[in-house]
């Protein structure tokens, strides 16, 4: 349980990680950044680790995985050039913190996880802070989620050597795709624009992401 006291405190914190880690380093889309200054970052995170919730740095959630670096996150959403009325795909939920900041960014989110545990503690925290707009489901998210295709944007969280061509597939005419991209000791971020069914590829700057894990993942891990 967070006190009143505690969360005016976080708040502070999260306007300042905003001006700091967003702003200053060149975050300018105002839909980004007004969902960063929205989203509770503390309620994403384990218990312990909650007074961390707004350092500069990813943070673990358990079974190796990652609520990833704020500033990451933003350039990620940036690179997606949302306008508010699209439907997206998020590959990999993990603790539903970026869930959280699409879905105030777009008009229809669907996000899946490998890991269901991920799935329900995510719509837990989802719920409890009043996000109950995004679709969660569990599953192999390299093969995307073919029952709700096309999307309008696709992100996936974790990296893989290539973009999956079931997630090259489901992306919509016009569509933008953003993932890392690259060997596993190292990544860029890529945003791919699918135009009459070829994509323009863009690399951005370099990251580094766990892997992707499925049947289109990494080396099919």
């Amino acid at each position: 349980m967070i006190s009143k006291r505690q969360l005016k405190e976080f708040e502070r914190l999260r306007i300042r990680m905003v001006e700091e880690q967003l702003e200053r380093r060149g975050i300018s889309d105002p839909l980004v950044l007004e969902a960063f200054r929205a989203v509770p970052r503390e309620y994403f995170v384990p218990a312990y680790l909650k007074n961390s919730a707004y350092k500069d740095t990813p943070l673990p959630i358990g079974r190796g995985q990652t609520v990833s670096q704020p500033y990451i996150v933003a350039r990620m959403m940036e690179m997606l050039e949302l306008s508010g009325k699209e439907r997206v795909l998020e590959i990999g939920t993990g603790s539903g913190y970026q869930t959280a900041l699409l879905s105030r960014c777009c008009a229809v989110l669907y996000s899946i996880d490998r890991i269901g545990e991920f799935v329900l503690k995510a719509r837990q925290t989802l719920d409890s802070i009043g996000c109950l707009k995004p679709f969660l489901y569990t599953g192999d998210g390299s093969l995307g989620y073919p029952p709700k295709a096309p999307y309008d944007r696709i992100i996936v969280s974790a990296a893989a050597s290539s973009v999956p061509p079931s997630l090259q597939a489901q992306l919509a005419e016009n569509g933008l795709l953003v993932m890392p991209v690259g060997p596993s000791y190292g990544q860029n971020l890529l945003q791919a624009r699918k135009k009459e069914g070829k994509f323009l590829i863009k690399e951005c700057e370099g990251c580094l992401f766990v892997p992707l894990i499925g049947e289109e993942g990494r080396a099919g891990s």
